[in-house]
């Protein structure tokens, strides 16, 4: 499993097995004995070599993933907002840093939504969900009430 999504990730942004080891390299900056090389990381794509825990904690956080992702006890796709919102780590929307005022509001605003929109849900019956939306008359047309 490691080996796929290793593969599926350096694919997913185009980067060649070269050009990941010298990124891998510039950002943590080891030392000569340490570097790592494209044909070290062609062999755990091929699952001939299997990485040490540095290892795939470099590559986790190079590809912002975890590394239950990598290990494949966890799937990528799936994010618990809630925890996320609540947890320390920083969040950003575009290049931008949210503040503690911030997420407390973002997430209020989040909350708000779901809670309201399980209330409009009805159910006629326990198989057909109705959903009301409330109109708002703005008396823009005053022909149409005369």
């Amino acid at each position: 499993m490691f080996s796929e999504r290793l593969r599926a990730l350096r694919r997913g942004q185009n980067l060649t097995l070269g050009q990941l080891a010298t990124a891998l390299n510039q950002l943590f900056k080891p030392d000569k004995e340490h570097r790592n090389t494209a044909a070290q990381i062609g062999n755990w794509e091929r699952g001939i070599r299997v990485p040490s825990y540095m290892e795939v904690r470099k590559l986790a956080e190079f590809f912002d993933v975890t590394m239950d992702y990598l290990a494949g006890k966890s799937e990528r796709d799936e994010y618990d907002l809630d925890r996320l919102f609540l947890s320390g780590k920083e969040l950003k929307f575009g290049d931008k840093a949210l503040s503690s005022d911030d997420r407390y509001a973002i997430y209020q605003l989040m909350n708000g939504y779901i809670h309201g929109r399980s209330r409009r849900l009805d159910t006629d019956d326990e198989n057909t969900p109705i959903t009301h939306q409330e109109s708002l008359e703005l008396g823009l047309d005053n022909d149409k009430q005369n």
